[in-house]
């Protein structure tokens, strides 16, 4: 017994210094390259994020990721993320457009403070095999704009596609005389060993993906940014136009399969409309499954107490015939619905599906709806998102005021919108923090200001110290000295 965890020790640490060789060098290029770029001034920044996004933008290359994406993870479908890759991509460039990341970008005369942009270095760029170009060309388009170097830790599926990303991300450095070593990635076959050693030899990590490498990020010694788990409920109230609302769940619920967090995975609806919002989603393409039909994809999408792959990311037909549900598949479903009535380990489908299967709640009224969630929540998906359909908004700040949510997104396509879309005034991001309901240090949309660092000048100004009372009075009026 000592014996053999003994040798599996010793195994653990070749394959960690084995990992460190591996990384050393690209560090060190990338170290080398980012030195000079991040004081060549904001065009130059500009023309690498530029470059970078193009090299995803453009309809040739664009097809070919996608299509790659696709047959090499086999997750999604390649039309959506076509769209993804370009949409999220010019959603982030209007982000940036005209933003100052290097040098003095804030003068306060009254305060006497200067701020000046900073880099932060060697960025560590996990990224996840559901969004194998979009998330890593975001990522490496924030960390340029900011004066950075960024090597990319790619999940094993995601490998191919990252690659091609940046042969392509090289070609239009080529073009501008960018320095190639300013992107890079790590070698095939890729490891936990050698992500490990990446994240400890950079100077921040940013990690999109698996729970698993957000603890490994935070863990790592290196100051990260990590994503907590999606799992977005949707509620759907008594003066919500159900059309429309329909169509929003289906346009987010079906897009790249549900490969996103963003996507829902519950929708919770008031009593008083639940028969006729399952009207609505019907005539949207749902197929509402009875309890034996449940049982059966159930048991196809759950062996072992783990999503089968099987399932994950394929569309409902697919996802029918694995259950043997032929009958089901033959009406060439847009998502299946499943009734449920509870949280937890117990209720697999409370969880995560990334498969366009919607779990179906009834609540007696809003309050009972926002309960509903609360318990989905405390099982999976805190601090991430909460959907409202509702003619009412004040419900929604009733929902940012007392749901562990950071996101509160009001009738619109949630997956679309949690990112970032061109109808709302939210950041573009594949990335989003969840706060400390989630376990992440952030709660906002992973964005270009976290690849900075912001050094400030102090001047002196006139002194003015304010009178105890100024600060102290309403409480020495209402309990005394």
């Amino acid at each position: 017994m000592n014996v053999r965890a003994t040798g599996a020790e010793v195994a653990a640490h070749r394959a960690d210094d084995e990992a460190e060789r591996i990384v050393a060098p690209l560090v060190a290029r990338a170290r080398a390259a980012q030195r000079d770029f991040e004081n060549a001034g904001q065009q130059a920044l500009d023309t690498a994020a530029a470059a970078a996004a193009w090299a995803i933008m453009e309809p040739q290359r664009n097809r070919q990721l996608a299509e790659r994406a696709v047959h090499d993870t086999g997750l999604g479908n390649a039309d959506d993320k076509f769209r993804k890759n370009y949409r999220k991509t010019l959603g982030l460039l209007r982000d940036l457009h005209g933003q100052k990341t290097t040098g003095v970008i804030a003068e306060d005369k009254a305060s006497g403070i200067v701020e000046i942009a900073r880099a932060v270095g060697v960025v560590a760029a996990v990224t996840p095999s559901t969004n194998p170009a979009a998330t890593p060309a975001n990522k490496i388009v924030n960390a340029l704009k900011c004066g950075n170097a960024v090597i990319v830790a790619p999940s094993p599926k995601g490998h191919s596609s990252c690659a091609l990303l940046i042969e392509f991300i090289h070609a239009q450095f080529a073009r501008a005389g960018i320095d190639a070593d300013l992107v890079q990635m790590l070698p095939a076959p890729i490891s936990k060993a050698a992500t490990a050693a990446l994240m400890r030899q950079c100077d921040l990590v940013v990690a999109t993906g698996s729970q698993a490498n957000v603890r490994m990020a935070y863990a790592s010694g290196t100051p990260a940014f990590g994503v907590g788990a999606g799992n977005v409920a949707s509620i759907v109230t008594a003066s919500a136009d159900l059309h429309d609302a329909a169509r929003k769940i289906l346009r987010s619920k079906t897009f790249d399969n549900a490969t996103s967090c963003s996507s829902e995975n519950s929708v919770v609806i008031e009593e008083a409309v639940y028969a006729p919002m399952l009207a609505e989603l019907a005539a949207c393409g749902g197929v509402l499954l009875d309890a034996a039909q449940k049982a059966r994809l159930q048991a196809a999408m759950w062996a072992n107490g783990k999503l089968s792959e099987q399932c994950t990311a394929k569309s409902a037909e697919v996802i029918a015939r694995v259950a043997g549900l032929d009958d089901i598949a033959a009406r060439h479903p847009a998502f299946l619905m499943v009734e449920e009535a509870g949280a937890g380990s117990d209720y697999p489908f409370s969880g995560e599906k990334l498969a366009p299967v919607l779990a179906v709640y009834r609540a007696a009224d809003f309050a009972a709806a926002a309960d509903v969630v609360r318990d989905i929540y405390a099982y999976m998906g805190a601090g991430h998102s909460v959907g409202l359909h509702s003619a009412d908004p004040a419900q929604a700040v009733r929902l940012g005021v007392t749901l562990p949510v950071a996101r509160v997104i009001v009738n619109q396509a949630h997956c679309l919108a949690t990112g970032g879309n061109f109808d709302n005034g939210l950041p573009f991001s594949l990335s989003m923090g969840c706060g400390t309901w989630g376990r992440n240090n952030f709660s906002g949309n992973l964005g270009f200001r976290h690849y900075l660092n912001t050094t400030r000048v102090a001047y002196p100004i006139e002194e003015r110290v304010p009178e105890t009372d100024e600060l102290l009075g309403d409480f020495f009026a209402r309990y005394g000295r």
